[in-house]
């Protein structure tokens, strides 16, 4: 029979791998298995983003790629951010 752990412990166990902590350790400290820290991780980067977690691997694996697809969207928009301010600043110093 699974074990069944309260939404709490969950949320407690995300937020120790989230401030830092190593899946490997958080899953020895709290007596959990790997796989169950790293459902509860992925789903909670579901949320994040507003998305509700699911248990069909097809909607998953959808998911997954939607979440990739984020993350090198911000990725760039960070490197077009950082562009757009190095040339606004080369217009403002006087010339040498």
């Amino acid at each position: 029979m699974p074990k069944i752990y309260s939404d709490e412990f969950k949320r407690d166990a995300v937020a120790m791998v989230a401030a830092g902590s190593l899946q490997k350790k958080v899953c020895r400290d709290l007596g959990i298995s790997k796989t169950a820290l790293q459902t509860w991780v992925r789903d909670d980067r579901f949320r994040s983003h507003g998305m509700i977690p699911s248990t069909d691997p097809d909607e998953r694996r959808e998911m997954t790629a939607a979440l990739r697809r984020i993350r090198e969207l911000e990725m760039e928009n960070e490197v077009l951010r950082r562009a757009a301010a190095y040339l606004s600043q080369a217009h403002i110093l006087p010339p040498k």
